[in-house]
């Protein structure tokens, strides 16, 4: 069977010198489920931005049912039949359903939008792939899962062959995860072929044919999905024997290290984030704060952290309400936060990894005496810190913004793990970042919890907090709808039933498992 799209030796290089894609290979095969998996800056998502046609390759070749092609903008691989779903959706809110699909390609009666045929036609291609929405509703009303129904529907309106998913499953439940495999296998059932990026290994082998691996802007493995498993995948993404699983030691969990009550946050818009939550953490125990992005846990963890105002409630830290301390004073009590972005929120990253990493404690006279700073033991903290961490850098006065992805998130977990905390946030841990790093710092994360601190955890990843936790909260539109304790009979598909709201504790159970 010839292949219906190919790529060969394709480069791409960046100006100031990165090379993203060197002499990459791929080759799909019409009609299967074509996986590409690799780290962080292994090159894939250039790969996928030339395929359509959002970069340019240096050199190489696309093929296209066995003829060369080019795509000098995304316009034009639309009408070649390549269509690609991001995974930050470009969605209007306001707009219907059925505006979004067709937006560009409107049906007209005339010289008149045509609703009416619109509408029908949205309709018969969700029934069709299995896409099943409803095409009136304005989009910013639909869960994120139908959202990203709308974004498929979208690129297979224009006709779309061969279907490009970026992360798909990133910010979908474990519900709606089975649903978009049913789909994904119904489009193949139909016809059409899908290249799948993924970082959830599991669910790699679960969906695809066959797998791409890349590593170093390289193409170092194709391989048929069931001549391989999920060990050996992850060895071939990383390029060493690498093991996700951590050991946890028994801890007494006998004292209250952080305890919130009824807490209530308001968003941006001033309309409420979360509502009247209760609950203690202890320490020795991780707490996973699971639910969809957006239900409120965020906006929970941002107000005990200090960088969100409270509206109402309290969050006591050592018996001590800290919601109206400065950031500095709940710092002292024994808090410590590795924010979920780690750019925007973590680091300086013009500043110097020794600068980042004192620059929490700058009042401290470890660091800083008579209003001086000591500029010796900031050096000397930073580089037994990098060493400690096995953070990769050029040195200590390397600027932070010149690290990779996990390599600046090991700088804010080092920062926040220099000292042992009572109380520690962690918001999306490894997001982002490679395989080898998530292994490091979900050993590190473990290693403050068996040493006493109650770790507050909140992440998008559920096999991450199903990995970690002691315990799980679970959000729904703001509230804590089930309190469970991690084990054997919590499953996945259990989780995803709350986090949807398709079902809830009662409120005794809710309070039993939560304080």
């Amino acid at each position: 069977m010839e292949a219906l799209l190919e790529a060969r030796g394709i480069w791409k290089t960046y100006p100031g010198g990165a090379v993203a894609n060197q002499d990459v290979e791929l080759t799909v095969m019409p009609g299967e489920v074509h996986a590409v998996v690799g780290e962080n800056g292994a090159g894939k998502s250039t790969l996928m931005k030339i395929l359509f046609g959002i970069e340019q390759p240096d050199k190489g070749v696309l093929m296209l049912d066995g003829k060369p092609v080019a795509f000098p903008n995304p316009n034009a691989a639309i009408a070649a039949g390549v269509g690609m779903v991001f995974q930050h959706f470009s969605l209007v809110p306001s707009f219907s359903v059925y505006e979004n699909v067709v937006m560009g390609s409107e049906p007209k009666r005339g010289l008149r939008f045509d609703r009416k045929q619109a509408i029908a036609e949205v309709q018969a291609l969700s029934e069709k792939f299995r896409l099943t929405v409803d095409p009136l509703p304005p989009v910013g009303s639909i869960p994120v899962g139908q959202q990203q129904r709308v974004e498929i529907l979208k690129a297979l309106y224009r006709d779309a062959r061969i279907l490009i998913l970026d992360e798909p499953t990133a910010v979908l439940a474990p519900q709606e995860v089975e649903e978009l495999f049913a789909a994904v296998r119904s489009l193949v059932a139909q016809g059409r072929t899908v290249i799948f990026i993924a970082h959830k290994l599991p669910e790699v082998l679960d969906i695809s044919d066959r797998i791409t691996v890349m590593r170093g802007g390289r193409t170092v493995a194709q391989v048929k999905t069931r001549d391989i498993t999920e060990k050996e995948l992850a060895t071939l993404l990383v390029g060493r024997d690498v093991a996700l699983k951590v050991d946890r030691a028994a801890t007494a969990k006998d004292k209250v290290a952080l305890e919130v009550a009824g807490l209530s946050v308001a968003k941006e818009n001033g309309k409420p984030a979360c509502r009247n939550i209760d609950f203690r953490l202890r320490a020795g125990e991780i707490v996973g704060l699971v639910g969809i992005e957006g239900n409120g846990q965020q906006e929970l963890m941002e107000a005990v952290a200090g960088l969100r105002p409270a509206q109402a409630g309290a969050a006591l830290l050592d018996g001590e309400d800290i919601l109206g301390a400065p950031v500095r004073q709940r710092r002292a009590a024994g808090l410590a936060h590795i924010p979920q972005d780690r750019i925007a929120e973590g680091l300086a990253v013009g500043a110097t990894l020794a600068e980042n990493m004192a620059a929490t404690r700058l009042d401290d006279t470890a660091f800083a005496r008579y209003g001086l700073l000591d500029l010796t033991a900031i050096e000397k903290n930073a580089v037994d810190l990098i060493e400690k961490f096995a953070i990769r850098a050029t040195g200590s006065q390397a600027a932070a913004g010149t690290l990779s992805g996990g390599n600046m998130q090991k700088v804010v977990v080092a920062r926040e793990l220099m000292e042992q905390p009572k109380v520690l946030l962690v918001s999306q841990p490894t997001r982002g970042v490679d395989l080898g790093a998530t292994q490091f710092i979900w050993k590190t994360i473990t290693e403050a919890r068996d040493k006493g601190a109650g770790v507050l955890l909140s992440s998008a990843d559920l096999s991450e907090l199903m990995a970690l936790s002691d315990r799980f909260l679970v959000f729904y539109h703001g509230e804590i709808v089930a309190a469970l304790e991690n084990g054997e009979d919590v499953t996945s598909t259990a989780l995803g039933s709350y986090m949807l709201g398709l079902d809830r504790q009662s409120a005794a159970e809710i309070r039993a498992g939560s304080l």
